[in-house]
């Protein structure tokens, strides 16, 4: 929903439209050397904000189908002041992410770096990019993230238990906060209440404030984020700060280290002995947990949502995981790393989700070069963007594509026709935390409670990540039965 400061903004940005127009005019008489090109088909819409309106004030699936039919699977516009190129299938995926990825830079427009960080791994790529990516990777691959399976339990059953008793929850809402906890035991391992809290409502602003229209008008969304994001680089900084002095005394004791990303990043150096910085690390803790909260809550949700409205594949669910957790009682422990590689059923419902909601709609990145692709000019500097959630509801890929069917991830769909974790290089390294988040609460949500839905839990709202209309409203109670 568009608010009183978005609305002057765009007030704001009409005039200052008319005072540029002869500007814009003007450059656009300049570039006609790559309108001799040919450009992509497609609307830039007004001076400077292009077509921004349309896309913040509606569903974005109408804005990208409306474009695709009208213009085909290549088509420019403008959004948020940078043109852009729109790409909406499998083969200019692999050729943007994958084939031709030296060609594109990963890159996300200037307000969105203003509250992540400037030195983010999202924004980067090179010596510098690859050396923080084997840094998170190395944090976050499966052989660091299994010895966390029985922390990832805790917090599933916490979570669920505080839900539990007949009142109404926001379900959006309860999973980010569970989706936070995980992300802060993967970046910092242990964590002191008070300082969580701290990190959590600090957080909070800077999550609200991206998602909003970037206006530094006072008083706004977004202009508070900012604010936040200096406050969080200062408990980063002082976090960071008392981790070095303990690790010097571990290391004096010879003690085994805090494990965790930040432990990663402290512990760090690259060919040239060059370590991470604090400005760096904070950034990039930052980054993970924007790359880890709203998406996985956002999957977590919809999986909740399909399985209400599909009993009997409910029914097959629990049976699987019902398995597992007699298993588990017999043998006195909690789920295994194995037990969770193991879950056919629940793995496809997950896949499905990902399919059929789409959290992540789109990726951005710019060309570093003027680039060609099937006759059409992608000009230097232009944001290039593959819209996932048109391959992902592409009829001729995946029939039926608003079905909910688990089954079609009997066999493994075709190359570059699945990206829920994105392509090529700059693919998340956290998919492996993020599908083994959403097993194990699956696993505790089926086999030890129950839920309704609370209304017809029909509608999508986005903000931007697609979500049932008010967060999905619901009861829980402790105790499965063999219907909801």
């Amino acid at each position: 929903m568009i608010n009183y400061f978005e609305i002057l903004f765009y007030i704001y940005i009409f005039l200052l439209s008319i005072f540029s127009y002869y500007f814009c005019f003007k450059n656009d008489k300049s570039s006609s050397q790559k309108k001799a090109y040919k450009l992509p088909p497609g609307s830039m819409g007004w001076p400077y904000i292009g077509e921004t309106l349309q896309l913040y004030s509606q569903d974005p699936n109408v804005f990208f189908v409306n474009r695709q039919r009208r213009y085909g699977e290549i088509f420019k516009t403008k959004i948020l002041g940078y043109p852009c190129v729109m790409l909406a299938s499998p083969e200019a995926a692999r050729f943007v992410l994958g084939n031709q990825a030296n060609l594109f830079k990963p890159t996300y427009p200037k307000s969105k770096e203003n509250l992540i960080g400037q030195s983010a791994l999202f924004f980067h790529q090179g010596d510098y990019h690859i050396h923080l990516r084997k840094l998170v990777q190395a944090s976050l691959n499966p052989e660091s993230i299994r010895n966390q399976i029985p922390h990832v339990e805790e917090l599933a059953i916490y979570a669920l238990n505080s839900w539990a008793g007949g009142h109404v929850v926001n379900t959006y809402h309860e999973m980010k906060k569970y989706s936070f906890e995980v992300g802060i035991l993967a970046i910092f391992g242990r964590l002191e209440g008070h300082v969580k809290d701290e990190l959590k409502k600090n957080y909070s602003i800077v999550d609200k404030g991206y998602n909003s229209f970037p206006t530094n008008l006072p008083g706004s969304p977004y202009r508070k984020a900012l604010r936040a994001r200096k406050r969080l680089g200062k408990i980063l900084s002082e976090i960071i700060t008392e981790r070095k002095e303990k690790k010097l005394l571990e290391r004096k004791e010879k003690k085994l280290l805090e494990k965790g990303l930040l432990s990663c990043f402290l512990n760090s150096k690259d060919e040239k002995g060059m370590v991470v910085n604090e400005d760096q690390i904070a950034d990039n803790i930052i980054g993970v947990l924007f790359a880890a909260q709203d998406t996985t809550a956002s999957v977590l949700t919809w999986i909740l949502k399909y399985l209400h409205d599909n009993p009997k594949l409910l029914e097959s669910v629990k049976a699987e995981q019902k398995v597992i957790c007699k298993s588990n009682e017999q043998e006195n422990h909690g789920l295994t790393w194995t037990q969770t590689r193991n879950m056919p059923i629940t793995n496809k419902v997950v896949l499905e989700t990902l399919r059929l909601a789409s959290i992540i709609s789109f990726t951005f990145r710019e060309a570093v070069a003027d680039v060609e692709y099937k006759g059409y000019l992608i000009p230097k500097g232009w944001k290039v963007m593959p819209l996932f959630r048109n391959i992902h509801h592409n009829p001729e890929i995946f029939p039926d594509p608003q079905k909910f069917d688990p089954s079609r991830f009997e066999n493994a769909p075709k190359p570059n026709t699945f990206m829920p974790f994105g392509s090529g290089v700059h693919a998340c390294p956290g998919n492996e935390l993020a599908k083994l988040e959403i097993l194990i609460m699956t696993h505790h949500l089926v086999t030890k409670f129950r839920w309704e839905v609370v209304g017809s839990g029909s509608g999508i709202q986005y903000g931007p990540f697609p979500v049932p209309v008010g967060g999905l409203a619901a009861r829980f109670w402790a105790g499965s039965t063999t219907s909801t």
